[in-house]
């Protein structure tokens, strides 16, 4: 991975999904140039990772606090990985 760029792992918890969470937080990454995926989890979270420049993933770390309209976010858990690809465009994952 370039050195410019870091990868974050988040989890959103609250009423993310049935809320179109998955596609607000496509449009929101493509909007600030970042890459890598989101998802849905049997445990009732959003977890996306979030691949891009600091700043963009900090924009993205706070917008994820607020949500497409109808999500009620409670919490945004996130840390650094290593992914072992990353993904040339972001997209959802399931």
């Amino acid at each position: 991975m370039e050195k410019h760029r870091k990868a974050v792992m988040a989890q959103v918890t609250g009423r993310v999904q049935g809320v179109s969470f998955r596609m607000w937080t496509l449009r929101e990454a493509e909007r600030l140039g970042l890459t890598g995926w989101v998802r849905n989890d049997p445990d009732g979270s959003v977890v996306a990772l979030l691949v891009g420049s600091e700043g963009a993933i900090a924009d993205m770390l706070e917008r994820l606090w607020i949500g497409p309209a109808g999500a009620t976010v409670v919490t945004v858990e996130f840390g650094e990985v290593e992914p072992d690809v990353v993904p040339a465009r972001f997209h959802i994952t399931g």
